[in-house]
């Protein structure tokens, strides 16, 4: 038995130590151009120096044990090391400055280079050892954490041995980001297949709207009521098991909320992102959406809270936020063929997002796949990205978005439409004529329409309906459009009208 005087002696001495979240590492990229946070815990009152570039900041420790320093703005470059003393010294080399781009969302995000087609030289010729790649673990907790829970992540240095394991979206982006400004990237990766967005964002925030407060209502009975609710179900699903064996049909009990599952309100944040806040970085690349669409219309408030409040908690004022309006696919929610379910409101609750300051998204209508909701093509969807990016963050003079609808005018039996980001006009891709937009009348119906180009507007009419008021353009989950800027990008989904939708009302998970 350990003596206790001992044991408070060991105990005494690792809180004494130095510690930092795993944020910090070796191989790591700071972002250029800012004051840059460092911080930790250690013993209260103790003095703690962070040195890089030759250069010295010090600060003593709260009573909480807390302690930041922000060092001051640094050019790209490097490697340099970075020490850090107070009781003890830590130490972290091959340190790059450059650009950090926080990579977010569920698992189109979350896609793995190591599970594309075809891209064989890609992964030969991947020797970037100024891209630096960081992925965090899957986990979700009731509570904000200090650290990354779990087995400590590792920043890589991009390289055919290990490019297989690095987010394929977040790859393409940073390559290109790479290759256009000639600075080190850094990729600081944190998703999870299937996540819903209310798992990335505060409870605080998401009580802050009337809209969100039914996904967090009751959380305490939930958690109160769990541990009853799982030796209930545990007992029902071996009966579920027993009937199965015997080849009896019965309906699988449904597993009850659990405080720790991936889709605990705030969970992800918690767990995922709390423990790099507030790393510098440039801005977020984010791939989400999917697992929220049957609640599209409730996106269009939870989707700006959570840029609003990542915005908030970092403390480092609007940074860029780029993300990716859903790609096509023939989707369950579809009531009848040929028909739409909710992924074109989702569509349009992003299409909204864009009032936010500092955003920009990336069009990937045409790039999906009908029968995989995880589409090969991640090279566009990463080229995408950066083309906003380097608009946005990098105020590059660049076409750097598709035909965006602003404006209707009715005209006769047509319907002329004008849009954003349609400079020196259209096409209709491969030369075919126009596609993917119908139009209705006073009743609400919709017609499939013909649609040709003049100019920089597009005449949208039909012979069923000669007195339109709206037009809708890839209106389904899986649409056929084809309507492109002279720089080959595609336009968004769009409706003109603000009839009821059929995720209107949806608030509960």
């Amino acid at each position: 038995m350990i003596p206790p005087a001992v044991l408070f002696l060991a105990l005494s001495t690792a809180w004494a130590d130095v510690r930092m979240p795993n944020i910090f590492g070796d191989s790591m990229v700071l972002q250029r151009g800012i004051p840059l946070p460092v911080w930790g815990m250690a013993d209260p009152g103790e003095k703690v120096t962070v040195t890089l570039g030759g250069k010295s900041f010090s600060t003593v420790t709260g009573k909480d044990g807390r302690w930041m320093v922000r060092l001051k703005k640094m050019d790209a470059g490097g490697p340099y090391e970075m020490k850090i003393t107070g009781n003890n010294s830590l130490s972290f080399k091959d340190v790059l400055v450059g650009e950090v781009w926080v990579c977010s969302g569920q698992s189109n995000m979350w896609w793995r280079i190591g599970l594309m087609k075809g891209i064989e030289q890609e992964i030969a010729s991947a020797d970037y050892p100024n891209i630096r790649y960081f992925s965090t673990n899957l986990v979700s907790t009731e509570e904000p954490q200090f650290d990354f829970p779990g087995n400590k992540p590792q920043w890589k240095a991009c390289s055919p041995a290990v490019i297989k394991d690095f987010s394929a979206v977040a790859y393409y982006f940073g390559k290109a980001i790479h290759q256009d400004i000639g600075v080190p990237v850094g990729l600081v990766h944190t998703s999870w297949g299937g996540s819903v967005a209310e798992a990335w964002t505060r409870i605080e925030a998401l009580k802050s709207k009337r809209e969100l407060r039914p996904l967090v209502e009751n959380l305490d009975g939930v958690k109160t009521a769990y541990p009853e609710a799982k030796a209930k179900y545990d007992r029902n699903y071996a009966e579920f098991q027993k009937a199965q064996s015997k080849g009896t049909i019965v309906d699988m009990p449904l597993a009850p909320r659990n405080p720790n599952e991936r889709d605990w309100p705030s969970g992800l944040y918690n767990a995922m992102l709390a423990p790099m806040i507030p790393y510098g970085i440039r801005g977020v690349i984010w791939y989400q959406g999917e697992s929220n669409a049957v609640r599209a219309w409730q996106y269009r408030v939870l989707f700006p809270t959570l840029i609003k409040d990542w915005r908030s908690a970092w403390k480092q004022g609007d940074f860029p936020f780029i993300y990716v309006q859903l790609a096509n696919w023939k989707t369950a929610t579809i009531p009848v063929e040929g028909t739409w379910g909710s992924w074109p409101e989702l569509r349009e609750a992003q299409l909204m997002t864009l009032s936010l300051p500092k955003t920009g998204m990336a069009v990937t209508v045409d790039i999906g796949d009908s029968t995989n909701i995880h589409p090969n093509n991640k090279w566009d969807v990463g080229s995408r990205l950066a083309l906003s990016a380097l608009h946005v963050a990098y105020g590059r003079d660049i076409v750097y978005s598709g035909p965006i609808y602003r404006s209707m005018k009715k005209d006769g039996n047509n319907i002329r439409l004008r849009f954003d980001h349609a400079d020196g006009g259209f096409t209709a891709r491969n030369g075919e004529s126009l596609r993917g937009f119908t139009i209705a009348g006073k009743d609400k119906v919709f017609h499939p329409a013909n649609a040709r180009i003049s100019g920089t507007e597009v005449i949208v009419s039909s012979d069923s309906v000669t007195n339109p008021v709206a037009v809708r353009y890839g209106w389904e989950d899986n649409p056929t459009c084809n309507l492109y800027n002279l720089a080959g990008l595609p336009a968004s989904p769009f409706r003109t009208d603000s009839w009821r939708g059929i995720t209107e009302g949806k608030i509960n998970p």
